[in-house]
């Protein structure tokens, strides 16, 4: 993890960045644009949207004008909870790639476990993936059971499982399994929606190294193996969640950070949901 061109290659041999942007519940308009142009710019790779959150058209406007070659890119989005079927999971695949104006996409994921219907749209992920129309494929929001009942059916295992993850919410029992299984953990919310930015302990943690507490959060994220996805649509917020490969956390720091866990979500409970 040199730079924000670092990747992991997840278990099918795609190269994924380790840091990328997020745009969740940024508006379509020039200030999402603006973001994902400034993102590359800096160097970030990866771009992940969702169906839900209606600004794929802004994203893909952003790579577009970004100017960055499409095979130099990462991009994921996510097919929302209605969409759920076979046909209805390759229409909104589909969907997302017209809104997007691109050929593909680099990583699609289910973005919640609705009970019934995460089999089916798995089936049509992996049409999606042998054909070539995607280059990975993945879920998010899955705990260990979820991950056990769709793995007992599919062809394919997911190669990402993107979840709530910040030292409030260690999941490191899901963290384990996803290792043993080779399925790549990703967090969203990283920085707990910004509440644990005034955190005295890890105040103190990135005095230690000149950082902001974000930073020292992302750093955290990045040594435990879990690729992130901050957003931010502020230039300077987008340059300095960027900058954190160049320090290290110190294990017994990685451990005071640890010890934060309260197993406290900002987001629901994907045993809970009702969307």
């Amino acid at each position: 993890m040199r730079n924000l061109q670092s990747t992991t290659s997840l278990h099918n041999g795609v190269k994924m960045p380790w840091l990328g942007l997020g745009v969740f519940k940024v508006e379509e308009g020039k200030e999402l644009v603006n973001a994902v142009k400034t993102a590359i710019a800096h160097g970030y790779r990866s771009i992940d949207t969702a169906a839900i959150y209606g600004n794929e058209a802004g994203v893909g406007q952003g790579i577009r004008e970004a100017n960055v070659a499409r095979k130099d890119l990462f991009v994921t989005s996510k097919v929302w909870n209605s969409e759920l079927g076979y046909e209805a999971t390759i229409a909104a695949y589909e969907e997302s790639l017209r809104k997007l104006e691109l050929d593909y996409l680099d990583l699609y994921l289910i973005h919640w476990p609705v009970a019934g219907k995460y089999k089916e749209a798995w089936q049509a992920l992996e049409t999606l993936y042998k054909e070539g129309r995607v280059k990975a494929i993945g879920v998010s929001n899955f705990q260990i059971h979820h991950l056990e009942d769709l793995m007992t059916d599919a062809n394919i295992k997911p190669m990402v499982n993107q979840v709530e993850y910040h030292p409030r919410l260690t999941q490191k029992e899901l963290q384990a399994f996803c290792r043993q299984h080779a399925i790549q953990l990703e967090a969203w919310a990283p920085l707990m929606q910004g509440q644990l930015l005034d955190n005295a302990e890890l105040q103190d943690i990135a005095s230690k190294h000149g950082k902001s507490v974000a930073q020292i959060i992302l750093r955290w994220d990045l040594q435990n193996g879990v690729v992130t996805i901050p957003k931010s649509t502020k230039a300077h917020r987008i340059a300095e969640n960027a900058t954190v490969f160049d320090f290290e956390l110190t294990t017994e720091e990685m451990n005071r950070m640890d010890s934060l866990n309260e197993n406290h979500r900002v987001g629901p409970d994907p045993d809970h949901f009702d969307f």
